[in-house]
């Protein structure tokens, strides 16, 4: 009998999300050592106003499992008493005052950047309620303030919270960027919103994120770290959303034998932008799929999610 076919490296894209202050502080100047050392180029997003990190508390009268998720990931641990006090009982700092020395280091080693929004929170918990107006004013803001920054604009975007709307994606399509990752699913696509299709290509998170699983049903930051590698085992590109915060925090050795797993399997890494630009030379062959907003295991709250795609 022939042999059975081995399976297949796969193919990664390690998308760090900057949240917070400490995370562009701290974070990233870990996460591009950790890379850096690897030979790994990554894409970053960075949310460049002002840290709200402490607002988010209000969440426990909205969303379903928050406190849950709280205590689980010990998150006041990890993110550290001053982070969760801004916007609250301390002033929000500006994160774009602090980036000048962070982000030209992105770039420089080679790291795709783009923007995480604004203001992370207001969007994340508010962006359905926004009228058009506002939703112009968070982004065209971050952008200017990366501009400022960078001397260019930014070609990407990834929504915090990974929440999209209509209103959101049209905005993101007239300001000009290339693509936006701002969903959850299984390979890029067209988000339609009812009977309205949105021009610009979504390259969603296809794999689960270490802060939702855990300690969820005794999830281990090694037992995250199998089952990604176990996904992995695809042809199909896949998607993995860090936090700056985290991987590049408290969970910066557990990240780090996680590439180091990867690359001794033979796994490719990628960045979105190249992606990106590969599958707009063909943008006919690009599918469609519904979005709609879901739970997903571990995780306070509903995102946007891909629906079925179609041809």
């Amino acid at each position: 009998m022939p042999d059975s076919p081995k399976p297949s490296p796969g193919r990664l894209a390690i998308k760090v999300d900057v949240d917070t202050l400490m995370g562009l502080k701290q974070g990233v100047p870990a996460l591009l050592e950790i890379l850096n050392n690897r030979g790994i180029r990554a894409s970053f997003f960075v949310a460049l106003g002002p840290d709200n990190s402490g607002r988010a508390i209000f969440r426990v009268f909205s969303q379903r499992g928050f406190w849950e998720k709280m205590w689980r990931t010990r998150a006041p641990a990890l993110y550290g008493l001053r982070t969760l006090l801004y916007g609250l009982l301390l002033p929000a700092p500006l994160i774009c005052q602090a980036a000048g020395e962070v982000l030209p280091r992105v770039t420089a080693a080679g790291h795709e950047l783009g923007l995480h929004g604004w203001d992370h929170v207001n969007w994340h918990d508010r962006l359905g309620k926004m009228t058009r107006e506002t939703v112009a004013r968070e982004v065209n803001w971050a952008q200017q303030a990366f501009i400022n920054l960078m001397g260019h604009p930014a070609r990407a975007y990834a929504a915090p919270g990974w929440q999209a709307t209509l209103t959101s994606r049209e905005v993101l399509a007239e300001a000009g960027f290339l693509y936006a990752s701002d969903t959850r699913g299984t390979s890029p696509y067209l988000p339609r919103f009812g009977h309205r299709i949105s021009s610009l290509l979504e390259i969603p998170t296809t794999l689960p994120t270490l802060d939702e699983l855990l300690g969820f049903n005794g999830c281990t930051p090694e037992d995250f770290n199998a089952l990604i590698l176990h996904r992995l085992q695809t042809d199909k590109p896949q998607v993995l959303t860090i936090h700056a915060e985290l991987e590049g925090g408290a969970f910066r050795e557990a990240f780090a034998r996680l590439l180091d797993r990867c690359l001794a399997k033979g796994v490719t890494f990628f960045r979105l932008e190249d992606w990106a630009r590969e599958l707009l030379t063909q943008p006919r062959a690009l599918p469609s799929a519904p979005v709609f907003q879901g739970r997903l295991p571990g995780r306070a709250g509903t995102v946007t999610r891909q629906g079925v795609l179609e041809g």
